[in-house]
């Protein structure tokens, strides 16, 4: 039998290389079907006919990169499987070699499917009563790759890799067919990018990566050897295990075929068969929890870049199906994270509350007229190692569960699910706003006393000793008087505000506020907020909803970009493994998404207003003598403007600054339990954090002013 097997190989092998592979499926592997199967020879011969001869290869899965924005500085990658397709011409004339003597001797004479391991195979398997030997040349190998890549559904994939002689078929039919259509180097240059080597290093440049820390093109012959002997069994030739005897003895069996193939000498290979195996394990970050310790204040700003992806139809219908892309879409991401700035903001937190506090204070830096996150600083540490963390601060949660300090992976500077915390009077920017964008003049004054019963009903928790009405009261006596914007806004006079809000409708403070970017989270906010509510929301502008120092150091680059208002962005480009950009409706996903939310003479006009409360002056009106936070411009030395914000009993403290070229948001809050006050102590904090990043971030940049108002909008 075993004779006649060969001999009819023989007689075959030019059909082979002629390409008139039919015969040779039919005579070497239809017969076993039809014999397994119970069906006759012409049976099995259409069987072979009716299977599919193009291989509709789908691209495999590679991994996303993401930079700072300097494009050069590494983030994070994200991956199911790391790999990053390399063109052949960027491949170690070792490691190609090494590969066709490992696994395919005769790559190079064979039209996909070599005859003589078919008859090899097929004796094996007749004698054996099963699939015991593949006869799998490097290009069949391949197409099984590419079927179990493409592969959509479970079956899909057991049908691609299942050992039966209707897989084989199928590969061989497939095999030949891709011969004729692409170069045996295209070949060659697929299987490399597509072939596992162990520990999650899916194609050679992540196999180069992980177990040498360099690129393909630098391996040594040593080197490829290794790892072309781990294709045929990662995990028993594992180099990085701690007897490397398999992997060696696998090591040099490749080196003596490279011998026998003549792509190396035997001095050479001796040689190399000497050297021990010199390993340089590298893991590959993967997600944002992987990001370097060197750059672990990074981890947040990755975080919220992450939600932002998820969101991004440009990336799929649902947040799995874009978490999906960008785990196997092979982009190459430079996002919108200053390595300066960034650096700045967060040594300006910790240096003014440690990590180790239950209080976090953070900062956001946004660039007008772009949304661009240049910043996202906290003072914690991105782990999700709670371990060691401090008590609970919630008496329902304390002894149970330990507090999210100093590591945590919660997005306490937005763009997650969290509500964020309530934000005071540096809501009183989005009535300002809203007065001025009616027609309201700058010079709207009114008496404003210490104490002043409104005509919004007492709510929860709000003083209700006037007759069933909302009476806040101010901070201070000294802002007893009467009051213009500019003077009402930069000493935070909450009996102006009130009487402002009135004027215009605290529902347009709160549509403006939703202009600006604001969301609302919460159950409570969400109903204050609707339709049926908002008129009567008087509190609103003493800041009782929840936001984000993302939502609120955007909301004043709107104000410093002349009302020019764009979604908050943390990327510069998102580039396809083509090179292209990612696009929706043929708008790149990285260019600025901005409309006009106010007028710019409204805009202008509550900058101005704005300036009185850092100290710097307005250009056109009466600040009346101090503000709030008078230090800000001496430190920034430029043209600055910003609000404070404090809370009730001072849970929340809060400054957002800007200026033409950057804003920001800081604040200082319990997470944990938002009850918990930080005191008044603590209030300069954000202040000062806002502008010492101001200031070093924008060092050695041109001085540049805000706009003035137009007359028309003074009085």
């Amino acid at each position: 039998m075993m004779k006649r097997v060969l001999s009819a190989t023989n007689r075959m092998a030019p059909l082979v290389r002629a390409g008139l592979i039919a015969g040779v499926l039919v005579a070497a592997v239809a017969y076993p079907i039809a014999a397994a199967g119970g069906i006759g020879a012409k049976a099995a011969a259409d069987f072979v006919g009716d299977m599919p001869s193009a291989l509709d290869a789908t691209p495999p899965a590679q991994t996303t990169y993401v930079y700072a924005a300097d494009g050069k500085t590494l983030i994070t990658m994200f991956y199911e499987e790391h790999r990053k397709y390399t063109p052949i011409s960027q491949m170690s004339v070792n490691i190609q070699r090494a590969i066709v003597a490992s696994e395919d001797s005769r790559f190079y004479q064979h039209n996909g499917v070599d005859a003589k391991g078919i008859a090899r195979a097929f004796v094996a398997n007749h004698q054996g009563g099963e699939v015991q030997q593949g006869a799998s040349t490097l290009t069949m190998q391949y197409v099984r790759m590419a079927l179990r890549d493409s592969a959509k559904t479970p079956l899909e994939v057991q049908q691609a890799t299942e050992q039966t002689s209707a897989r084989k078929v199928r590969e061989m039919k497939l095999a030949v067919e891709l011969e004729k259509q692409i170069t045996k180097p295209e070949i060659l240059e697929r299987y490399l990018n597509s072939a596992y080597f162990g520990h999650r290093a899916y194609g050679i440049y992540a196999a180069a990566e992980v177990f040498f820390s360099k690129r393909p093109k630098d391996l040594t012959l040593v080197e490829a050897a290794t790892l072309a002997g781990l294709v045929k069994a990662p995990t028993a030739y594992d180099p990085a295990s701690q007897d490397k005897r398999q992997a060696t003895e696998r090591r040099n069996y490749v080196i003596d075929r490279m011998v026998a193939l003549k792509y190396t000498t035997p001095a050479e290979a001796e040689k190399a068969k000497q050297s021990p195996i010199k390993l340089r394990l590298t893991t590959p970050a993967n997600d944002c929890i992987s990001v370097s310790d060197k750059y672990n204040d990074w981890g947040f700003f990755c975080d919220y870049f992450k939600a932002w992806w998820n969101t991004q139809k440009a990336f799929g219908n649902s947040a799995q199906e874009r978490e999906d892309r960008l785990r196997r879409g092979g982009y190459r991401i430079v996002t919108t994270l200053d390595p300066k700035i960034q650096r700045i903001a967060h040594a300006n937190v910790l240096d003014k509350e440690s990590e180790n506090s239950r209080f976090a204070l953070g900062i956001v830096t946004i660039q007008p007229g772009t949304g661009q996150v240049k910043a996202m600083a906290v003072n914690r540490t991105y782990s999700l190692e709670q371990k060691n963390n401090g008590a609970h601060s919630d008496p329902n949660k304390a002894g149970r569960m330990p507090g999210n300090y100093p590591n945590t992976v919660n997005p306490l500077l937005g763009g997650g699910d969290m509500p964020g915390y309530q934000a005071g009077s540096t809501f009183k920017m989005f009535v300002m706003l809203a007065a001025l964008d009616a027609g309201l003049p700058m010079s709207t004054s009114f008496y404003s006393p210490q104490r002043y019963v409104s005509q919004y009903l007492a709510g929860d928790g709000e003083p209700s000793s006037c007759g069933g009405r909302w009476c806040p009261s101010n901070a201070s006596g000294a802002m007893t008087g009467r009051h213009a914007m500019w003077s009402g806004f930069g000493k935070s006079v909450n009996t102006y505000f009130v009487q402002l809000e009135q004027k215009v409708g605290a529902d347009k403070a709160v549509k403006m506020a939703e202009r600006l970017g604001l969301r609302w989270r919460t159950d409570i906010d969400k109903l204050q907020a609707s339709p049926k509510k908002a008129k009567g929301w008087g509190a609103f502008t003493l800041g009782v909803s929840d936001a984000t120092p993302l939502e609120m150091a955007n909301a004043y680059a709107t104000v410093a970009a002349d009302g020019r208002y764009c979604e908050p962005l943390p990327v510069l480009s998102v580039a396809g493994p083509d090179g292209s950009q990612a696009a929706y409706k043929g708008v790149e996903v990285a260019k600025p998404r901005c409309t006009q939310a106010v007028s710019p003479a409204a805009a202008r006009a509550a900058a101005d207003a704005a300036r009185c409360v850092t100290g710097f002056g307005a250009s056109r009106g009466s600040c009346g003598g101090w503000s709030t936070a008078p230090g800000v411009y001496g430190t920034v030395g430029r043209p600055v403007a910003g609000k404070t914000g404090t809370t009730d009993s001072t849970r929340a403290a809060w400054f957002v600054g800007m200026t033409p070229d950057l804003a920001a948001a800081s604040f200082i809050a319990d997470p944990d339990y938002p009850f918990n006050a930080v005191g008044d102590g603590q209030s300069m904090k954000p202040i000062d954090a806002v502008a010492e990043t101001l200031r070093d971030g924008l060092a050695g940049k041109p001085k540049r002013n805000f706009t003035p108002p137009p007359a028309s909008i003074l009085r």
